[in-house]
């Protein structure tokens, strides 16, 4: 009998011990930093000012499509393997690069910090290295850019805004700052905005239209661009007739992605005034809600003249982004 008390109080001790030891282990990932993407590159020097490094800031500092200026898709702050250590271990994104006698892409999550996403190619020689960040180039930037979403999203859910009745007209549930309003609510049209200043604003627009209002396959893109402008015309309050329009703008860029699993059309471009200097970026989601019947458009764009506006349509993307359908 004293034996099985014994074994019982060293299997509690080990228990105990072993739940110490994994808490422990968490204490130790301290909380992640850095901008909004921003991206540590570690590799040594010589791959940096090589044609690596060149085909490194060709992927991940190309220009973001749809801006009125060149802004990089990611800033890129390149750190030597020598001084990688402390707190230059902290960022949330972190691409390494090592020419070594193995040949590896791994994507790891929260390795020195939480949350992280961390990067490694390994390759035997440069040419190497550049191949595997050709074949992977969409992978990691889609693994980076949804930790910058997951991280946009902790920030602004901090306070939110009360859009109940947005969401029971058009089913779904959406993670929006209350620093926006909703400035229209029109036979469920939802116009949202948020004023930076008297001369900047961040808005939205929230609808729902047929399924057969979009075509399939390369006529998608024009059916969007008439939908977007034909509602800005009719619902956006103008002045003197003037309304936004993406006719005379250079022409969108569209791509296939998926919103909470369900495919969607994203096209990315500028918007105009006629008649006026004004014009800015938007970003445009046509969710396919067969279920429904119907796609969800929600659209998000920016007026800031002068200023760079990378991170402002970033954040409307990441909004739209949290969307989560009702069935």
């Amino acid at each position: 009998m004293q034996q099985k008390y014994i074994l019982y109080f060293l299997l509690c001790f080990l228990i105990v011990s072993c739940s110490d030891k994994d808490k422990k282990k968490e204490r130790y990932l301290t909380e992640s930093s850095g901008n909004i993407n921003s991206i540590s590159l570690v590799s040594d020097n010589l791959v940096w000012e090589g044609k690596v490094g060149e085909k490194v800031r060709d992927i991940f500092a190309a220009p973001l499509v749809g801006l009125p200026q060149e802004e990089p898709i990611f800033s890129i702050r390149q750190i030597p393997e020598q001084v990688f250590d402390g707190f230059a271990t902290k960022n949330r994104l972190i691409l390494k690069l090592e020419k070594v006698d193995t040949t590896a892409v791994v994507i790891l999550k929260d390795v020195y910090a939480r949350p992280q996403t961390v990067v490694v190619i390994k390759g035997q020689s440069e040419d190497e290295l550049i191949s595997l960040l050709e074949s992977n180039t969409n992978k990691i930037v889609a693994a980076f850019n949804k930790e910058e979403v997951r991280e946009k999203l902790r920030r602004i859910n901090k306070s939110l805004l009360k859009d109940e009745p947005m969401e029971t007209a058009l089913k779904f549930q959406i993670d929006i700052p209350s620093a926006y309003r909703i400035a229209l609510n029109d036979e469920n049209f939802f116009w949202v905005r948020k004023s930076l200043t008297n001369t900047m604003t961040m808005d939205f627009m929230f609808y729902e239209v047929p399924l057969s209002t979009i075509r399939n396959g390369d006529s998608a893109i024009v059916d969007i661009v008439r939908l977007r402008d034909s509602i800005s015309k009719y619902k956006i309050p103008g002045e003197d007739g003037i309304v936004m329009s993406t006719e005379d703008a250079y022409v969108p860029a569209l791509f296939e992605t998926s919103i909470d699993g369900y495919m969607a059309y994203e096209t990315r471009g500028m918007w105009e005034i006629k008649g006026e200097y004004m014009a800015g970026p938007f970003i445009n989601y046509a969710i396919r809600d067969e279920a429904n019947d119907r796609y969800i458009i929600a659209e998000g764009y920016v007026y800031a003249p002068s200023l760079n506006k990378r991170e402002y349509i970033f954040e409307q993307e990441a909004i739209i982004k949290s969307m989560k359908i009702k069935p």
